[in-house]
């Protein structure tokens, strides 16, 4: 792909304030994947990497149990996946994941934002198809083909592999999330991923020239951080 990939910010907290919106929507995100899809790690490689980039974001032991018996209790709250999409600030073309247990009110407090930065919520497949849905996978290591080996023998669809300052960034569609981690784990053994992801990569990036336009766009940012149901934001812009 030849492309940066853009890391979630959650472990850059630094308030408490900023902290408990991590632990609370890591919470939310927990809790809906093991709902979904059980909590037994071994059976759903997508709780496995949300609890270690809970661990790594320093979330409480606490928080992360607490969520996942909301889970195994079969209760509480059904939230839904929500996702909207863009063009914010500098003609900038975003995508906004949420996990809402209230759509229309989530639809109403992103338009919001995009109102009150002067831009439009657009409608669905209005930009993204100028992304790529892409599960990414970092880890230590620098023997690419053995790795583009051990994947292509377990029939995973692989869109690219980075090998760069001794590590190996590796790109599969979504769907071939599960397929690829564990073809990686059965071949090289327990692995520390340093991105364990799936994110909406844009095919191109470009930079905001205009001052005005960058401050709008970082304000843009900040006011869907702060709402509750929003999980992450990925964007074409270099930033």
């Amino acid at each position: 792909m030849g492309r940066a990939y853009q890391n979630r910010k959650e472990s850059m907290a630094k308030t408490s304030d900023a902290k408990a919106k991590v632990y609370s929507k890591f919470s939310r995100e927990i809790y809906v994947c093991a709902k979904s899809g059980g909590i037994e790690t071994d059976s759903n490689l997508a709780l496995q990497g949300l609890l270690e980039r809970a661990k790594k974001a320093q979330v409480p032991a606490h928080v992360i149990e607490k969520a996942i018996d909301k889970a195994k209790g079969g209760g509480g709250e059904d939230f839904a996946i929500a996702r909207y999409e863009g063009y914010g600030p500098g003609n900038s073309m975003v995508i906004i994941e949420c996990l809402t247990d209230n759509p229309n009110r989530t639809f109403g407090d992103v338009r919001s934002c995009f109102t009150k930065t002067k831009t439009k919520i657009g409608t669905q497949g209005s930009v993204s198809h100028m992304f790529d849905h892409a599960a990414i996978l970092v880890f230590a290591g620098d023997d690419e083909e053995a790795v583009l080996e051990a994947l292509l023998m377990a029939d995973v669809d692989v869109s690219d592999i980075e090998n760069e300052d001794g590590k190996i960034s590796v790109f599969v569609p979504h769907t071939e999330y599960a397929k690829a981690k564990s073809a990686l784990v059965d071949s090289f053994g327990a692995i520390d991923f340093e991105v364990d992801e799936i994110q909406f990569l844009p095919q191109m990036t470009k930079p905001i020239e205009n001052d005005a336009d960058r401050e709008m766009f970082e304000k843009f940012l900040e006011m869907l951080e702060d709402l509750d149901d929003v999980q992450n934001v990925y964007f074409d812009v270099e930033y």
